[in-house]
């Protein structure tokens, strides 16, 4: 499984990024020369058991949502678990399990929204690893710093007001940060702005980008490996062993069907669940060893923190039932050099959903996106960020590839599947047992899991250089200068931070965040050098690109059925003219057509000179 970076703009062997006879995309143009006999070949191999309107049986649609939700389970348990310590949590085991169930409650909401008034496809949201770094690099600040004692488990005592206070305000300025920075988002969202901006956004740009989230990570990953490097590596093997080795494997499992009844079907578990059965079998070994006293019981023993028994109370302690609600950790508060640093992840964050969504519809048997639908799922999602920031997670919300890849897996792209999964979510965020049972994984285990993924985020970043023409010394240039700063000016602001003081403090708080978060001053390189260097659309990768994304003409009826607005809206209820102005809302004309569709077919001229006729004679014009 990959985290939810893993997108398919960004994709490198993706299931939701291959072509649909399972080859792999590349940068070329030429798709018009396959005969009539391939597509055809194509359309039986990749015929849909559910499509997206469709409903399958209730106990089919809750078991592929469970699935759904266990597939996006390392990304999700992943961020609170890495915020846990410059939030000053790393010994505070109930709270980490507070903030899991926080986070999973919240992606259940934001996905239901996302569902059923956004794009209105099949995608599951949850938190977004490109919030990560502008983040720590916010916690990493003098004022945020976590305090000496906080590091030393003896000295921390959970339920003092003096060590809720400590973790809390740094909770909260995240949060108030998160909050403003999303409000961007749905602005961009809701304007239709996502599409100028697309622009001057390319290839040379995002890799960088995406890269930058990963690499600032290694420091914590090699931190949670090394307190056991038998362990970790046991977790990495098990991990690349279920997802490349045996992930081709089917396993004959248990199914009933009524023609059939009982009987035995292949099951790909390995390719569905690699990160959970990996996972699974590394706590396992972990709990044998901790109970044959293999593993030292001196907690300054190297190799103390695999045992299991040390992070067992938590599983004690946490409530069977706990109801997450906006405001738990206190009001909100804001300051300026949270909301610049974490814009980066904002922007980052958008341009890899655009991609899901298109592979999306792709392997759920819908039509491309049209326009009013991807501005409505952008700005969907950063309502879900709001929300995200009002509850308290951490962290934002993003589409999850991983989850999209699932749906090309498992042949059913119905979204009602999907419905379930965040209903799972939601139940699982509101028992407390389950958020302090992840919590509980041994340091090690969670080590090996973020050298397997952070090392995928950035080979992720990677390739979408395969859309730019990297024979080309101006895209080998800046790539690598992107990259390479984003990495040296980070660590020089790091060590240097005093010379980068002006005398106004918020002033420096914004400096210190920006220059210290490497996505950002690479990003930035890499949008400012592809804009001015001179090169052509080809070269820079932007023919390529914007062809795998290219919509293709439908039926003006299936579009209407898969991305208008549900219950009526717009069409039975609310119709009011204006409506089709909105860059968010189907532009609905009468008669049922569309104006992208017209478009498409010639006919704008025509339509325009219906529409000022209507308009003279005073007509009624319905959505």
């Amino acid at each position: 499984m990959t985290p939810s970076t893993d997108k398919e703009l960004n994709g490198l062997d993706n299931p939701s990024f291959m072509s649909e006879d399972g080859s792999h995309h590349c940068a070329s143009l030429d798709h018009a020369a396959q005969g009539p006999e391939k597509v055809k070949g194509k359309a039986q191999s990749n015929k849909l058991a559910y499509t997206v309107t469709d409903i399958p049986p209730w106990y089919l649609c809750i078991l592929l949502g469970i699935q759904h939700f266990l597939t996006a389970m390392g990304g999700l348990i992943s961020i609170p678990l890495i915020l846990s310590k410059d939030l000053c949590l790393q010994h505070d085991l109930l709270t980490q399990s507070h903030l899991i169930s926080t986070i999973f409650f919240v992606s259940g909401i934001c996905t239901l929204l996302q569902v059923l008034f956004g794009v209105r496809l099949p995608i599951i949201q949850g938190g977004t690893f490109a919030f990560l770094t502008p983040t720590l690099a916010m916690l990493s600040l003098p004022t945020w710093k976590c305090p000496a004692w906080t590091e030393n488990a003896t000295l921390v005592n959970a339920s003092s007001p003096e060590f809720i206070e400590v973790w809390q305000t740094r909770m909260r300025e995240v949060q108030g940060a998160i909050i403003v920075a999303s409000c961007f988002q749905i602005f961009v969202g809701f304007s239709g702005l996502i599409g100028f901006l697309m622009r001057f956004i390319g290839p040379l740009t995002i890799a960088p980008t995406i890269t930058l989230v990963a690499l600032p990570l290694f420091d914590s990953a090699g931190d949670k490996a090394g307190q056991h490097w038998g362990i970790a590596c046991m977790t990495i093997f098990f991990i690349v062993l279920f997802s490349q080795y045996l992930k081709d494997v089917p396993v004959p499992l248990p199914s009933y069907r009524r023609g059939k009844k009982c009987h035995f079907s292949p099951i790909y578990v390995f390719q569905i669940f690699p990160v959970l059965l990996g996972l699974s079998l590394s706590w396992l070994l972990c709990y044998v060893l901790t109970v044959t006293d293999v593993l030292p019981t001196d907690p300054t023993a190297y190799g103390h923190l695999a045992r299991t028994d040390t992070n067992g109370d938590v599983l004690s302690q946490a409530p069977w039932f706990r109801l997450p609600y906006p405001g738990q950790w206190g009001m909100p508060t804001v300051s300026l050099a949270g909301i610049f640093g974490l814009l980066a992840g904002v922007i980052s964050s958008m341009l890899e959903s655009m991609g899901d969504y298109y592979a999306c519809a792709r392997l759920s048997g819908a039509p491309p996106p049209p326009k009013h639908a991807i501005n409505r799922g952008i700005g969907m999602e950063g309502i879900g960020c709001l929300l995200a920031g009002a509850w308290g997670t951490g962290n934002g919300t993003t589409s999850y590839s991983e989850n999209v890849g699932a749906l090309g897996i498992t042949k059913v792209g119905s979204r009602m599947v999907i419905v379930a999964g965040a209903c799972a979510m939601l139940l699982c965020g509101v028992f407390g047992k389950v958020g302090a049972m992840f919590a509980s994984i041994p340091t090690p285990v969670i080590g090996g899991l973020f050298l397997v993924m952070f090392g995928i985020i950035t080979a992720v970043g990677v390739s979408n250089l395969q859309y730019t023409d990297m024979n080309s010394s101006r895209n080998i240039f800046i790539f690598g200068f992107s990259v390479f700063a984003g990495l040296a000016v980070p660590n020089w602001a790091n060590k240097n931070n005093t010379l980068l003081e002006t005398g106004i403090i918020q002033l420096d708080q914004v400096i210190q965040v920006l220059l210290t978060t490497g996505m950002f001053v690479g990003g930035l390189l890499g949008f400012i050098l592809d804009n001015t260097i001179p090169g052509t659309q080809e070269e820079r990768g932007l023919l390529a690109w914007k062809h795998s994304h290219k919509e293709e003409a439908d039926n003006s009826q299936l579009i209407s059925k898969v991305y208008d607005l549900p219950f009526g809206i717009g069409t039975k209820y609310c119709a009011v003219s204006w409506f089709r102005y909105l860059p968010a809302c189907p532009r609905n004309l009468p008669g049922g057509k569309k104006m992208d569709e017209l478009k498409a077919a010639g006919q704008e001229s025509s339509v325009k000179a219906s529409l000022e006729r209507d308009s003279e004679i005073g007509a009624d014009t319905r959505i």
